[in-house]
């Protein structure tokens, strides 16, 4: 038994201490927040209890599988067709199956069939190995073309990365491609999967699991100092309280760690500081009619500052209409420092630009969240830049959302990543072989 405190109660993080906990080990979790679940934390929407970001689960998603099983909430997991579209020249197109791509308007004859080749190709691949030191760019231009490149991929990547925009790596797009692509009832109809009553119900359920198994979760105690004597964790300083222990894990954003971790050698904390991040805020409207009937729309019209909308209730079964307008961008940039109001009337009126239909009368309610450190900005070579999850300080690992790397943020890598960094708590003396997180 080892006595282990996580730091972070994001999904990733609960999931870590139950995992320990089934391990036998002691475990205590802290948290900044007053609640627990992070990306996956609810909040009550104007009688409605929805995520604060948008989750949705994918048939390749096996971690997450494994872990609703032994929480016993496997039976919660629903599925629903669903499709998505594009927006552009007024116009909503749908997307996503042979049909619709023959019969689009996006694109012509030769950029149809050099595009689906490509994802059609991309969905079955085991491995993006090759892909590790080449720019999404460069590889969506020499598989689909410049011109699908300049058409529905270049306003995407613009406003979502900004000036990061042509640094971005093509093994990280091409396991996106991959996880939607093989998350399909058939070639000719998508279908993505929820969790009845949404993240909550894996978050109580991890939290029900962690108490009952003698765990601890401290919330509203935010992370001040991981203490190391002998190049040997001795336990983390939070809320001005000490938490004696043998292990520390750290799952908050990267950018924290250099503060929280001033023993670590500079390469460590140089390497963590070189991650970059981009910030997101999430609109949220409770509307009283729908917008489309798709659940996600990429949006490439001029003019428009958004790369898509995600129109949640046509995923998870909802009394009204909700949908979320992501805004992500550099925390530098000026719209960062727009007012909830001022993203909340843009958003509609994009949501109207989309559905002429709409009126003022329609929007029930409407929300913003914001999160600084929202996506990694994965650039080709990522890999070789992060640092080990196990660090030279015996009894510490530190992993977030970007040692999912290549795959994109969510829950089963969490799940994933948690159960490793479990299974290494006091194997310091043992041969140190780090796993192969991909």
């Amino acid at each position: 038994m080892v006595r282990t405190v996580v730091i972070g109660a994001g999904a990733m993080g609960l999931a870590v201490a139950h995992y320990a906990l089934g391990l036998g080990h002691e475990v205590e979790v802290i948290e900044a927040d007053r609640v627990p679940g992070g990306m996956a934390a609810h909040f009550d929407f104007d009688g409605l209890s929805i995520e604060r970001f948008y989750h949705f689960v994918c048939k390749p998603d096996a971690p997450t599988f494994a872990l609703m099983r032994e929480l016993g909430i496997a039976g919660e997991m629903r599925w629903r067709e669903t499709s998505m579209a594009y927006f552009r020249g007024g116009k909503v197109h749908k997307w996503g199956d042979p049909i619709s791509l023959l019969t689009s308007s996006l694109l012509n004859p030769i950029e149809k069939f050099r595009y689906g080749l490509h994802v059609f190709l991309t969905s079955k691949r085991n491995s993006f190995d090759d892909l590790e030191n080449v720019r999404a760019r460069d590889w969506i231009e020499g598989g689909s073309g410049k011109s699908v490149y300049a058409k529905l991929w270049a306003p995407l990547m613009d406003l979502k990365f900004y000036q990061y925009a042509e640094d971005i790596s093509a093994a990280w797009i091409a396991t996106r491609i991959r996880r939607i692509g093989n998350s399909r009832k058939s070639l000719l109809q998508e279908e993505l999967g929820y969790i009845e009553g949404g993240s909550e119900t894996l978050v109580d359920a991890l939290v029900l699991s962690i108490e009952a198994k003698g765990g601890k979760i401290h919330l509203g105690t935010p992370a001040q100092k991981i203490e190391v004597a002998n190049g040997k964790v001795t336990g983390v300083t939070a809320g001005d309280r000490f938490f004696p222990a043998d292990a520390v894990i750290s799952t908050v954003p990267t950018p924290h760690v250099a503060r929280l971790a001033p023993d670590l050698p500079e390469s460590f904390r140089n390497a963590y500081d070189q991650i970059r991040n981009i910030g997101v805020i999430c609109v949220v409207h409770k509307l009283k009619r729908p917008v489309t009937p798709h659940f996600w729309v990429n949006v490439i019209e001029p003019g428009m500052e958004i790369p898509g909308i995600i129109e949640f209730s046509n995923l998870r079964p909802m009394p009204d209409t909700v949908v979320y307008v992501p805004y992500y961008m550099p925390t530098d940039h000026p719209k960062w420092s727009w007012s909830d109001e001022q993203l909340i009337a843009e958003s509609f009126g994009y949501l109207k630009r989309i559905n002429p239909a709409l009126s003022a009368d329609d929007r029930l309610a409407s929300k913003a969240g914001r999160l600084r450190y929202a996506q990694p900005v994965c650039e080709p070579g990522f890999a070789a830049k992060l640092p080990p999850v196990r660090t030279p300080i015996e009894g510490l690992q530190i992993a977030d959302t970007c040692f999912y790397y290549p795959e994109d943020r969510g829950v089963s890598e969490g799940a994933r990543l948690a159960r490793e960094m479990a299974l290494a708590i006091g194997t310091d003396h043992q041969p140190r072989r780090e796993p192969v997180y991909r």
